[in-house]
C-alpha cells in the first residue's frame, strides 16, 4: 500500500519532497498561514521541518502531503498525518493548512476528512488526533466537521492546545 499520492474532490496530495522546499519558504514565511503555527520560520526553521518530516516518510510510510489544486496544479497548502508524542502517548495526528486567500472555501474539511479516513481505514488506526491552540476556533470546526471530537487540553510545544480525537484508545 503506497500513500505518497491520493485526491479528493478539488485537491491533489503528494508526498513531500526535497523539491518542494520554496513551497514550504512560502508558507513558512506567510504570517496569516503560519499564526496558528508557532509563527513565521526562518530558512533554517523550514529546513528542520523539512529533513523531521521527511524523516518520518522514511520511518512510517506515511507523513506530510503538498497539496495542489486540482484546477491549477498549484501548491496551495499542506496536510499531515504524523506520529505525535502526547504526554508519553504515541499518537498520529492530523494537521492541515492553506494559504489564507484560500480559506473559507471548505479545502480544509475536505483533507481533513482525507486524512482521518486514511488514518482509520488504510493504516488501520483506532484513533486519529488533532491539536489546536484554544483561540483557533476555524479548525476546531473543521475537526468537528472530520469527526473529531474534543477530549482535553494538553500543552505542546509549551503552549496550552486542544486535543480532539476519533474513535476511543483511552486508557482508564
Amino acid at each position: 500500500m503506497s500513500l505518497d499520492s491520493f485526491s479528493t474532490a478539488r485537491l491533489d496530495a503528494e508526498r513531500l519532497t526535497a523539491d518542494h522546499w520554496d513551497d514550504l519558504r512560502r508558507m513558512d514565511q506567510d504570517v496569516r498561514f503560519m499564526a496558528e503555527l508557532g509563527g513565521v520560520r526562518d530558512a533554517a526553521g523550514t529546513l528542520v521541518y523539512l529533513e523531521r518530516n521527511l524523516a518520518h516518510w522514511a520511518a512510517h510510510g506515511f507523513g506530510l502531503w503538498m497539496l495542489r489544486d486540482r484546477d491549477s496544479g498549484t501548491v496551495i497548502g499542506r496536510a499531515v498525518l504524523r506520529h505525535l508524542d502526547v504526554d508519553g502517548i504515541d499518537e498520529v495526528e492530523t494537521g492541515y493548512g492553506f494559504l489564507p486567500h484560500l480559506w473559507g472555501r471548505g479545502l480544509a474539511t475536505e483533507i481533513a476528512q482525507a486524512c482521518v479516513s486514511i488514518g482509520r481505514q488504510q493504516l488501520g488506526l483506532a484513533s486519529v488526533i488533532g491539536i489546536t491552540v484554544p483561540t483557533n476556533t476555524a479548525s476546531q470546526q473543521v475537526m468537528r466537521k472530520a469527526g473529531l471530537q474534543y477530549e482535553r487540553d494538553i500543552v505542546h510545544a509549551g503552549l496550552l492546545h486542544q486535543l480532539f480525537r476519533t474513535g476511543s484508545t483511552l486508557i482508564l
